[in-house]
């Protein structure tokens, strides 16, 4: 099996984890997203993103494994730190991982393709990979896809070092936004997966503040955050990008694909109690690599749809613009 990294390596790397404060951490959503991706992108039963430091391994990111059973030792993460990328098209037929305990036993792997995730010093933390029970093949674009993945990983521990989260909602602000986004879309384009962007306006917000203050604003903007969370996939990328503006980017979801998210959002914004009531208008955007040519185009139209609904229903609660 592949040796543990030298004792300054792994030292370096236990460094990096706790500058990022993930040394030893659990699951965290930021990460769970990309290995969700990842695993329906490559059509596998896990995907896994594993980071190292000092003398340790563990898995900080586990799509298809029980997470209350503990997670196989993987040696192929060790090697795929080392390496550009590590692919294995049949395990039990690796000299290298044939006698491995995760191949001879439970989870019984046969393919496996992992890739290094870097942190912002250059250096290997972790690695990104996916596995299946059975034999199999990935061709070069394939491999591509894992590497922009563990790329966009790679964004996701950058983003640790800057101020990326709304303080109040705890929703990825729009520094933040922009960053998941960019990657997010370079993904679908490189794939041709769909996305759809659906960009919120709080109606007559500024009249909650103004007549009941600005706790209850804040209260107002908490619960839509705790509904956007709540009702959109957690694999979709919600964030509040101005006062009482949010967006949510969904990949393999067409315009369509969000009517039914959206009815849901609004009943539930219907029955709030005694809670002062929240009515929002909503511009869709579906991405169209041929015109949208960044994030802030797809951004811009998502926000002139918006205000196309707004004018539309002259602040009434209401379907968007079709």
């Amino acid at each position: 099996m592949h040796e543990p990294p030298p004792e300054g390596k792994a030292e370096g790397t236990a460094r990096a984890l706790i500058d990022l404060d993930l040394l030893g951490t659990g699951p965290d959503e930021r990460f769970d997203r990309l290995t969700r991706l990842a695993r329906h992108l490559f059509d596998t039963p896990l995907a896994l993103l594993s980071l190292s430091g000092s003398d340790r391994r563990w898995i900080k990111s586990r799509i298809g494994l029980d997470p209350s059973k503990p997670p196989p030792e993987l040696s192929f993460c060790n090697q795929a730190m080392d390496e550009d990328m590590v692919i294995v098209s049949d395990a039990s037929r690796d000299e290298r991982f044939r006698d491995h305990p995760a191949v001879r036993n439970l989870p019984e792997i046969r393919f496996y393709a992992g890739c290094p995730v870097k942190g912002p010093d250059g250096n290997a933390l972790g690695t990104l990979c996916v596995i299946d029970h059975e034999p199999r093949e990935i061709n070069e674009e394939e491999a591509g896809v894992l590497k922009d993945l563990a790329w966009m990983l790679e964004q996701e521990l950058k983003s640790l070092s800057l101020a990326t989260r709304d303080e109040l909602t705890g929703l990825t602000n729009r520094r933040g936004f922009d960053a998941i986004a960019e990657q997010t879309i370079a993904m679908c384009r490189r794939v041709g997966e769909p996305a759809t962007l659906l960009y919120f306006d709080l109606d007559e917000f500024k009249q909650i503040n103004d007549t009941l203050g600005h706790v209850a604003g804040d209260r107002v903007l908490r619960s839509f955050s705790h509904h956007l969370n709540t009702t959109f996939r957690d694999s979709d990328v919600v964030a509040r990008v101005g006062g009482d503006e949010f967006c949510v980017l969904l990949t393999s979801a067409t315009t369509e694909d969000v009517e039914r998210p959206l009815s849901l959002l609004a009943g539930r914004l219907r029955t709030r109690g005694g809670e002062p009531s929240v009515v929002f208008s909503v511009g869709v955007a579906s991405y169209d690599p041929s015109r949208h040519q960044s994030v802030q185009a797809l951004v811009n139209e998502a926000d002139l749809q918006m205000y196309r609904h707004k004018r539309s229903r002259g602040g009434e609660q209401g379907r968007r613009d079709s």
